[in-house]
């Protein structure tokens, strides 16, 4: 995903990024409640092992809807949230984080999966959190990213709740004066959807 011969064709960026949220969402599921139930095939009757979490999946718009759609790909019955989050830069290159728009379900007592596939300071992601529980307090939140820096992982082991697991695939060691992830992949949003202006 790195590769920026492959980063030019923007299907299978996309498509890579969601077998990345597949995989950690098979990863997630070993973490859910399970319960015995009694289903009926057409022979007899199966005693089953089924979780029984509520599960919300957001997603941080709009680089992080192939991650997303991975998510859903495994836990084809989850709600879905969405946030808008994006950093406003002045002239210095200094910026600040906005966020602009939010749709949710409640978030009372589910599982809350959070994703962004680049985690470069965790500002954005804490104040998409922060926006989200607007709608509810989960139980328990996991966080799913590609790439995080270590100042980003840090920044969310103190600003969110004790119980947030994160799911990380790579960790790079620094941030560049612009605060972007060295050596990163890129702008994720511009490579699975094209720049903007």
């Amino acid at each position: 995903m790195r590769d920026v011969n492959i980063q030019n064709d923007r299907m299978r960026f996309r498509k890579n990024i969601e077998r990345i949220g597949q995989i950690i969402a098979y990863e997630i599921s070993k973490e859910l409640h399970y319960e015995h139930i009694d289903v009926t095939t057409p022979l007899g009757v199966a005693d089953c092992n089924v979780p029984n979490d509520s599960i919300v999946v957001g997603a941080i718009l709009r680089a992080a809807l192939p991650l997303h759609q991975g998510v859903l790909d495994y836990f084809d019955d989850a709600e879905n949230a969405f946030v808008s989050a994006y950093r406003k830069y002045d002239e210095d290159f200094n910026f600040d984080i906005h966020i602009e728009y939010i749709a949710s379900p409640t978030l009372d007592d589910k599982t809350l999966i959070l994703c962004d596939p680049m985690l470069a300071t965790g500002g954005s992601m804490q104040l998409a959190y922060e926006a989200l529980l607007t709608k509810g307090t989960p139980h328990k939140v996991h966080i799913i990213s590609i790439i995080a820096s270590r100042e980003a992982i840090e920044y969310l082991e103190e600003n969110m709740p004790e119980d947030t697991t994160l799911w990380v695939g790579a960790v790079d060691s620094y941030l560049d004066q612009h605060k972007y992830i060295v050596p990163g992949l890129g702008d994720a949003g511009d490579l699975a959807f094209g720049e903007k202006e």
